[in-house]
């Protein structure tokens, strides 16, 4: 186990994308951590080898929905806080398995929850929701424009005020498991925060068709740059859906300011992306690609995804008055980078 300096973190879903950023911090803060995933992701295998690589953890092959195996690592390692992020993360699969969906998402989460309530009451527990949590927004009004959506009566983004609106089984879900964390906050007084996520992307992104779409259009453009796609992809809807997009760097930098600030914000929900001025829709994403590759991008159109939402970007105000915390890596800057890690991985 590593040197530490204290600070004992459980990263469930340690072996992810944003798990493996999270756990290779931890290791330069000297950090004692446990990282607990069943390496069921497309990258996790990867993703454990080269953390063990490069620093000394301890890992627990294990399934969030097996309560016992959850209890065991909870009860055992004690830890100061959790980064609670195993979960099933493609809006694709919740329909195509929606019991295996709520298992993972909602039962998992509750499982975590009822150890760290009978067994580490003091854990401060950072949860990774969803903006699926506040449906599909057909209700706004939008414009459309040459490249993209607008919801002009929400210049600076959707705040947290947005009502709730659980639709697909993926937002029941996720849903469900959101409002338990800020409700065993004011029922248990378990230490929780809910960060409602739009869109990630980075290094250790190991992106598919339904999730990670920065990654996996980045992929889909050097693959074309080196003349190997044999077919031109596809694309949900027209292109002109827009989300605000944050880096890696600056997501990490986000959990560990909320352990800095974990009293303050305890019992909190915080949209969390890159802002209004990191949003891009699929048509900007491309030119953007397209310029930086030169090459031309070719692609069909399919019907838009079940429950898409035309516009989702976060109003970062509350994030900001709480924690000081705001993105510092602008997208293409971001993009460069996604774009060498993926050529050098």
């Amino acid at each position: 186990m590593a040197i530490s300096n204290g600070v004992k973190i459980l990263i469930t879903g340690g072996c992810g994308f944003l798990g493996s950023n999270l756990a290779r911090e931890a290791m330069q803060r000297k950090y004692e951590f446990v990282i607990f995933d069943d390496l069921s992701r497309t990258g996790s295998e990867e993703n454990l080898k080269w953390l063990q690589g490069i620093g000394e953890f301890k890992f627990i092959k294990g399934d969030v929905r097996k309560q016992n195996e959850i209890e065991n690592v909870i009860s055992e390692f004690r830890p100061d806080a959790i980064f609670h992020l195993a979960g099933q993360v493609a809006m694709t699969t919740s329909i195509s398995n929606p019991r295996k969906d709520f298992e993972i998402n909602a039962l998992g989460s509750l499982n975590m929850l009822e150890a760290v309530r009978n067994y580490c009451p003091d854990a401060f527990i950072v949860y990774s929701s969803t903006n699926k949590v506040y449906g599909d927004l057909a209700w706004v009004r939008y414009e459309e424009q040459n490249s993209r959506y607008i919801a002009p009566d929400f210049p600076n983004g959707f705040s947290e005020d947005v009502p709730l609106n659980f639709t697909s089984p993926y937002g029941c879900s996720k849903g469900s498991a959101d409002q338990y964390m800020l409700d065993y906050h004011r029922i248990f007084g378990i230490k929780t925060v809910v960060l409602r996520h739009s869109s990630m992307y980075g290094g250790r992104q190991f992106a598919t068709f339904d999730q990670g779409w920065i990654g996996w259009f980045c992929a889909q453009a050097l693959q074309e740059k080196l003349g190997k796609l044999e077919k031109p992809f596809t694309i949900s809807g027209n292109g002109k859906q827009v989300r605000d997009v944050l880096y890696a760097d600056d997501m990490v930098n986000l959990y560990y300011a909320l352990l800095e600030n974990s009293k303050k914000v305890q019992g909190q929900a915080f949209n969390i992306g890159g802002g209004m001025e990191n949003s891009l829709s699929l048509l900007e994403l491309f030119d953007l690609l397209e310029k930086e590759l030169y090459v031309k991008l070719k692609y069909v159109e399919l019907p838009p995804r079940l429950s898409d939402q035309k516009v989702f970007v976060a109003d970062l105000s509350k994030i900001k008055n709480f924690t000081g915390w705001q993105p510092k890596i602008d997208k293409e800057i971001g993009l460069k980078k996604m774009l060498d890690w993926l050529q050098n991985k």
